[in-house]
């Protein structure tokens, strides 16, 4: 079986990107660069909705070639969790709803955090994290709404986002992230533990293998309450051990995770 690595989130997308980012192949990035770096503002991609686009530059008409073609979705191979069919196809992984949030002053109501999941899956996003779930009973009833419905809405070609929500790796934690997306078409976890040095000694207070027999445990349960798409991160992975975390990523994805996020610093 192959197994997806993403090792990469797009942080309050719409406003680095001009408003829109989609999942793209290798071989269309050039010309979405392209347009991208034009004199006009306009972003042209594949997957972007008409209405988000502005009308202020007439030079980038709709109908206007070679433009025109880029607003038709590209295929997509079907989801399956931990394998992706097509080896030049990219998965967008999007944090704004909970990674994005937590910037200084970036605090979203559960209507404001609908309306941007309904945008992402306009612009073709893979997979939204909607949040941390067990952060508060707000943040829960967001993700569960976003899960209910947006994880409903499909698209003509059959595209519907992957609703995921965030946890620790603990049962607490796990079990309420899966019982805000669980709701959803193609619900997903994500769960974390720190495996840095400085981490797991002065953080977690525990030895490198307690750690991996918690993580190991963690994709176990999530799995165990019928959750079959799992993400896995090591914290800190930037100031981990290159062997510790092929040991530890190897025995997660035994345990059944089906995808790996490896970030530098923080979840």
């Amino acid at each position: 079986m192959k197994y997806s690595f993403q090792a990469v989130s797009f942080f309050l997308a719409s406003f680095l990107f001009g408003g829109s980012v989609t999942a793209f192949t290798p071989s269309k990035f050039s010309r979405t660069f392209a347009s991208k770096t034009s004199s006009s503002r306009v972003v042209v991609r594949k997957g972007v909705d008409r209405s988000l686009l502005s009308a202020k530059s007439p030079e980038h008409s709709l109908d206007q070639q070679p433009y025109a073609d880029l607003y038709v979705r590209s295929p997509r191979p079907t989801y399956i969790p931990g394998r992706i069919d097509d080896p030049d196809y990219v998965r967008i992984f999007d944090t704004t709803l909970r990674d994005g949030e937590q910037s200084p002053g970036a605090t979203l109501t559960s209507s404001e955090k609908l309306e941007i999941a309904r945008q992402l899956a306009k612009l073709g996003v893979d997979i939204i994290e909607a949040g941390f779930p067990i952060a508060s009973p707000d943040d829960f009833s967001a993700v569960k709404q976003i899960a209910d419905i947006v994880g409903h809405e499909v698209f003509d070609d059959g595209y519907v986002p992957v609703i995921c929500g965030l946890s620790r790796a603990n049962e607490r934690d796990i079990a309420r992230a899966w019982e805000a997306v669980r709701g959803a078409k193609r619900p997903r976890v994500h769960t974390f533990i720190a495996t840095s040095e400085i981490h797991m000694k002065n953080k977690l207070n525990k030895t490198p293998e307690q750690v991996i027999e918690i993580a190991t445990h963690a994709v176990r349960y999530a799995k165990s309450l019928g959750c079959d798409d799992i993400e896995f991160s090591p914290e800190d992975a930037g100031r981990s051990d290159p062997e510790y975390l092929y040991k530890i990523l190897e025995a997660v994805i035994e345990a059944g995770a089906t995808t790996l996020n490896i970030p530098p610093g923080g979840v």
